[in-house]
C-alpha cells in the first residue's frame, strides 16, 4: 500500500520520523494520541523508543499501533 510505513525513527518530544512506501517522509507528532486508551503507555519515553513497523503500521511491542492512513494524514513534511 502507498501509505505503509517502511521506516521509522523515534525523535525527541514524542515525535517520529516516518518514511512511507510512496516516498513521502516527515515528522509525525504522537503527543495528541498519548492520552487515549492503550496508547497511554507511549508516554514512557523508554517504551516509546521501542517503535517498529508491523504490516505497514508504526507499532510497539504491546500491540499499540498507528495505522498507515493516520500516518499519511498527520505527516508534516521534513525540510
Amino acid at each position: 500500500m502507498q501509505h505503509d510505513a517502511i521506516s521509522v525513527t523515534p525523535l525527541a518530544d514524542f515525535q517520529l520520523f516516518v518514511t512511507l512506501a510512496n516516498g513521502n517522509s516527515g515528522i509525525f507528532d504522537v503527543k495528541p494520541y498519548i492520552d487515549k486508551g492503550s496508547l497511554r503507555q507511549l508516554s514512557d519515553e523508554n517504551y516509546f523508543k521501542l517503535v517498529g513497523i508491523e504490516f505497514g503500521a508504526v507499532s510497539w511491542p504491546n500491540g499499540q499501533d498507528i495505522a498507515p492512513n493516520t500516518l499519511a494524514n498527520g505527516l508534516c513534511k521534513s525540510k
